[in-house]
């Protein structure tokens, strides 16, 4: 397995991934998620044998917070060390930020055992302000 930097055409397999695991709203604003992922400060994949098989993608300020945004692992791949192998590589480049990130109810016990503190947020989209 080679962890490396996403590329622009790394986003089709990307965007397969967020179907298979049911992540709709990434998957009907496609345009948007390639260019978040464009965007961002931390977007690598881990590949083997050519194939994307798992990816993370977030932002950091580089001396206190790492923020990941997503963290996928095809599911013929999962209980292999790839998703820890790739939160550790980018906490690896930033070590003196804390890593953040939000888990779903089916994710919650992974991070639990890489032993990540839960802590609370909110979420609000810019439509409910008004």
């Amino acid at each position: 397995m080679n962890i490396r930097e996403y590329r622009e055409e790394d986003f089709n397999e990307i965007h397969l991934m967020n179907d298979a695991e049911g992540w709709s709203n990434l998957v009907a604003r496609g345009a948007d998620t390639k260019t978040a992922w464009a965007n961002s400060t931390i977007a690598y994949v881990a590949e083997e044998n050519g194939e994307i098989i798992g990816c993370v993608w977030g932002f950091t300020d580089t001396k206190i917070t790492t923020y990941i945004c997503e963290l996928i692992i095809q599911q013929n791949f999962r209980g292999k060390g790839i998703g820890t192998k790739l939160l550790r590589h980018v906490h690896s480049l930033y070590p003196e930020t804390r890593m953040e990130l939000l888990a779903s109810s089916t994710s919650k016990t992974y991070y639990e055992q890489l032993n990540f503190r839960p802590f609370y947020g909110y979420r609000k989209t810019f439509e409910e302000w008004s």
